[in-house]
């Protein structure tokens, strides 16, 4: 018991010098003073890491309502046996960034996988409430006459198996749905060891994503990747889509560094973007904004919301390319590339058209970073 008494002595008092501690006293004081702030602040930070972890990650609770509703036949889907009935589903971590959207990393079947829950439609339905369709679903404005909503579900989940460059749909129970495994983000914030990402100002967390992220030539891949996704997005098989919130959170990458959607919810169909924001009440343009980055112009004088975008997928791609691939761009290139992206970004007018200057400036841009890489390591 001296013995720790002793030590708890010598941590908390600083040891010093007698001679020292005579000359200084304070030393003590201030000593101490850090020691204990320090117990502070790391409990403060647990508390809330804590109270944020518990906020965030719910899935226990998705868990529950779903398999309720599916036992009550209120749902069905491929994998709900595998769900509640066999517990062949294993989740692991959490990969939330809002509540009601649940997102866990996960094994099914011998393999990495992705599950999503919708918890606030799941409780609403529990409840009864009449629960509009996510926006990640309303891929149709509405199904032909003579389509069962068998089949229409089956359209649905077609598309999202379908998209190249977005995670392959596995399996669904209700609003619960298991995707392939988590690509990598290339957002800032990344590369950072989950502590640090709280603890470090926004501009920190560009340059560090330089010195930490992938290598530049790989960007160009990952970046070649992200302009085919806004291909197929244009004028698509299924119609026409709209990035709805174009960050780096959502340009995600395989280990081959093959670019993955991160998350297909903010990309919506056009038929919902124009039901949205059609005769909406407006005083500003900044009031007809679908999602965090889909803006219609505003009619001043009828202070309604128009149809149309005012900025192609294209245009905002760019702008997010701007600051992705021109810090550590090889010097022989960085001047036309930058001019090049200049250029894209500042594509503007009605969405629907400026389709044949969005194809060549489209072009021009990944032919630029093809002839970059090809004949590499990185092709």
């Amino acid at each position: 018991m001296r013995r720790l008494r002793r030590l708890a002595h010598l941590v908390l008092f600083c040891p010093f010098s007698k001679g020292l501690q005579g000359r200084l006293p304070g030393l003590r004081v201030k000593c101490v003073f850090l020691v204990w702030l320090g117990v502070l602040a790391g409990s403060w930070l647990a508390y809330v890491h804590y109270s944020s972890y518990a906020e965030l990650c719910r899935g226990h609770v998705c868990r529950v309502v779903i398999c309720d509703q599916y036992r009550k036949g209120i749902i069905s889907g491929s994998i709900c046996q595998d769900l509640c009935s066999r517990q062949q589903l294993e989740w692991r971590t959490c990969l939330s960034s809002v509540p009601g959207q649940q997102v866990y990393s996960g094994l099914w079947q011998g393999r990495e996988v992705t599950i999503k829950c919708g918890l606030e439609e799941s409780l609403s339905l529990k409840a009864g409430a009449d629960v509009a369709p996510r926006r990640e679903l309303v891929l149709f404005d509405k199904p032909t006459r003579g389509t069962s909503i068998k089949e229409f579900r089956e359209m649905t989940l077609s598309f999202l198996k379908g998209k190249g460059h977005a995670s392959p749909l596995l399996g669904h129970c209700g609003d619960l749905y298991v995707t392939e495994g988590v690509p990598r983000s290339s957002g800032p914030a990344a590369a950072l060891p989950a502590l640090l990402r709280p603890l470090l100002p926004p501009a920190l967390h560009g340059a560090l994503q330089q010195w930490l992220g992938p290598a530049w030539p790989w960007r160009a891949k990952i970046a070649i990747g992200l302009l085919e996704f806004v291909e197929e997005l244009f004028h698509g098989a299924y119609g026409t889509f709209y990035m709805c919130e174009t960050t780096l959170a959502n340009v995600g990458y395989t280990a081959k560094y093959d670019f993955r959607m991160a998350d297909l919810q903010q990309v919506a169909p056009e038929a919902a973007v124009r039901r949205f924001l059609r005769g909406r009440h407006c005083e500003r343009s900044a009031d007809c904004t679908y999602g965090r980055d889909c803006r219609a112009p505003c009619d001043t004088l009828l202070r309604q919301c128009k149809g149309d975008l005012v900025q192609p997928n294209l245009a905002k791609v760019c702008e997010l390319l701007r600051h992705y691939l021109l810090p550590g761009a090889p010097a022989g290139l960085r001047a036309e590339l930058g001019r090049q992206l200049r250029t894209c970004a500042t594509l503007s007018g009605l969405a629907s058209q400026v389709e044949a200057h969005h194809s060549l400036v489209l072009s021009h841009l990944k032919t630029l970073l093809w002839k970059e890489i090809s004949n590499t390591k990185y092709t």
